[in-house]
């Protein structure tokens, strides 16, 4: 299933290309022409770079649920229920592919930081560190988007639902510090499982807004989240495939 998914990416390498350019894109608008770094103490730079690795981790679930929903209006699930294999292998197939992609994101917006100016001021061992907590809040993302996909049900619904997105994307520290924000929404934004992972990675790698304390809740928020959406996906897909 994961090699399944490779082909279609060698079919289709614009759109493959376009989930790596997308975040470079945003990275550079902040960094020069957005970017302020309000309450942000040093180099709005290093505050931004991880930042922008961890909203990465948000972007690109479309693909996946359009994926998904093709295959299930196309009729290749039929094919697949009559082999033998487990009802989340199709699922887990895709995921693995996603989060190969998802590494070469993140490598490439890693070197487009350090071109910028950006040096993580850690270890070896601590920047993969930082870098697995991306990884797992990807994969809490990608079955949140595969169980979504599939209560769509349509390609054409799942541009309603990916705006679903945008609002955790945003609605959190990546860009600036919630100390500029209203009260009440400084907390809102505080407790975001990305604002969470965002100010870790922060921690880990040296840079300004990083935050002792924040690492647990970076593992846990993600951990809960699998644990609810991924048996939820994998019911959902055994009850489309009867």
């Amino acid at each position: 299933m994961t090699r399944r998914e490779f082909a279609r990416w060698a079919r289709q390498p614009v759109q493959a290309a376009v989930g790596l350019v997308f975040p470079v894109m945003l990275l550079l608008m902040f960094a020069y022409l957005v970017g302020g770094g309000r309450d942000v103490e040093g180099d709005y730079v290093d505050y931004l770079v991880p930042g922008m690795l961890a909203l990465t981790m948000a972007f690109g679930l479309e693909g996946t649920m359009l994926a998904v929903t093709q295959d299930l209006g196309k009729g290749v699930i039929d094919r697949f229920r009559s082999l033998p294999m487990a009802n989340g292998a199709v699922l887990v197939g895709r995921s693995a592919a996603d989060m190969v992609q998802s590494a070469v994101s993140l490598a490439v917006l890693t070197g487009v930081g350090y071109t910028l100016g950006w040096r993580p001021d850690t270890t070896p061992g601590t920047f993969l560190g930082a870098m697995g907590l991306l990884l797992l809040l990807r994969f809490a993302m990608l079955w949140i988007g595969i169980h979504l996909a599939m209560v769509a049900g349509k390609p054409e619904l799942v541009q309603a639902v990916q705006i679903l997105v945008w609002p955790v994307g945003f609605l959190s520290n990546v860009f600036a510090s919630p100390d500029s924000m209203p009260g009440w929404l400084g907390t809102v934004v505080g407790w975001n499982p990305m604002s969470q992972t965002a100010t870790a990675v922060r921690e880990l790698l040296g840079g300004p807004g990083g935050e002792p304390g924040h690492i647990g809740p970076a593992i846990l928020w993600p951990l809960a989240l699998l644990a609810v959406f991924f048996p939820l996906a994998v019911r959902r897909f055994a009850r489309l495939s009867r």
